[in-house]
C-alpha cells in the first residue's frame, strides 16, 4: 500500500492550548469517542455492546473507553464480578456533551442525509419531535453567527482575539 500524507502526521494535543474548543477536541475530538458518547446517550453501557453497534476493534474500543473514563466524561461501574464487567454511564461532565453532539447531529441532518435524518428527538414534555435552537441566555432571542460577537474572557492566556477581525 503507498502512503499518505496521513501516514506522516501525528496528532497533536491541544493540552496546551486556552481555547475551549481545542480543549473540548482534547476529550471528546476523536471520532470514535464521539460515537460512543453518541451510544451512551441512546442508552447503551456495555462493551459488547459499543463493540457490535459501532464495529470498532476491541483493543481501540477499550482505549476510547479508559480515555473516556479518565477524562470523567463515562463513569465505569461494575455490574458482574465473575467474570468483571461493567456498565459506562455518563457523567454530569459527559451529559453536557448532549448539546455538541446535538448539533453535530442536525447538521448531518440537514447536509448528509439524503434520506432524511436517522434519528428523531422527541421531546418528552409536549410529545412532538423537536429540534435545538441555541437562544441567548439572558433576552431568550435565537442566535446564529450573525447575532453574536466574540470578545476576550479571562482564560484568554493566549490573547486570541488580538487580530484586526476582533477588533472590528
Amino acid at each position: 500500500m503507498q502512503p499518505t500524507i496521513l501516514d506522516f502526521v501525528e496528532r497533536k494535543s491541544f493540552a496546551d492550548m486556552h481555547c475551549s474548543v481545542a480543549q473540548c477536541l482534547e476529550v471528546a475530538g476523536e471520532w470514535w469517542s464521539m460515537l460512543i458518547i453518541r451510544d451512551a446517550f441512546l442508552g447503551v453501557t456495555r462493551f459488547d455492546q459499543f463493540q457490535e453497534r459501532l464495529g470498532i476493534a476491541r483493543n481501540i474500543l477499550n482505549q476510547r473507553l479508559t480515555r473516556l473514563v479518565e477524562e470523567g466524561v463515562l463513569d465505569k461501574v461494575a455490574y458482574s464480578d465473575h467474570p468483571p464487567r461493567f456498565d459506562y454511564r455518563l457523567t454530569a461532565k459527559g451529559r453536557d456533551l448532549w448539546p455538541v453532539l446535538t448539533a453535530m447531529r442536525q447538521w448531518g441532518d440537514k447536509h448528509a442525509a439524503p434520506d432524511g435524518p436517522p434519528v428523531r428527538v422527541v421531546h418528552k414534555k409536549c410529545g412532538k419531535v423537536a429540534q435545538a435552537i441555541m437562544t441567548c441566555s439572558a433576552c431568550g432571542e435565537a442566535l446564529t453567527a450573525r447575532d453574536v460577537r466574540a470578545i476576550s474572557g479571562p482564560g484568554d492566556l493566549d490573547h486570541m482575539l488580538t487580530t484586526n477581525a476582533a477588533a472590528e
